[in-house]
């Protein structure tokens, strides 16, 4: 029984589905819970995606290069989350396109500066907008993706 579970075509559908579950709930918070990505959030979305289309084709075809490409997708959003929790937490700096530390209030004019317009449809990295048990979607992001490379390489390996 634990051998058919763990066959190559279930930790494939594991992993691909996992990915688009990740996706699904980075949509859900976005559109249902108002909740604008951040540039790095984007970058954390596109291995996911690929993850969902490799998942497909490793499906329909035999062979370990699929579930490795599965694995390399899983670990960039992984590694791409580690990043964005390291900036979240103030432990590196992050693209100044996307922080709160970037550029001073040299290049402003005095207009600029007394404007009381906030620029809208900007949404800072370093900034955690959701948390559960300590930890930003960022975070969990991380290790989900590290559990989903987990099951790619399991499939890599599996001859079934």
């Amino acid at each position: 029984m634990l051998k058919r579970l763990m066959s190559r075509p279930n930790l494939i559908l594991l992993a691909a589905g996992g990915s688009a579950a990740m996706m699904i709930g980075a949509l859900l918070f976005q559109y249902v819970g108002d909740m604008a990505p951040c540039k790095l959030c984007y970058w954390q979305r596109y291995p996911h995606v690929a993850a969902i289309g490799i998942g497909v084709i490793a499906l329909m075809v035999p062979g370990r290069l699929f579930p490795l490409l599965g694995a390399l997708a899983a670990l960039t959003t992984a590694g791409i989350g580690v990043y964005h929790t390291g900036i979240e937490r103030a432990w590196w700096p992050g693209p100044e396109s996307c922080t709160g530390s970037g550029g001073g209030l040299g290049g402003l004019s005095g207009t600029d500066l007394l404007s009381t317009a906030a620029p809208t449809g900007l949404v800072l990295c370093d900034e955690v907008a959701w948390e559960m048990f300590g930890l930003s979607m960022a975070s969990w992001n991380a290790a989900a993706s590290f559990g989903f490379a987990c099951l790619w390489l399991m499939a890599a390996r599996s001859r079934v």
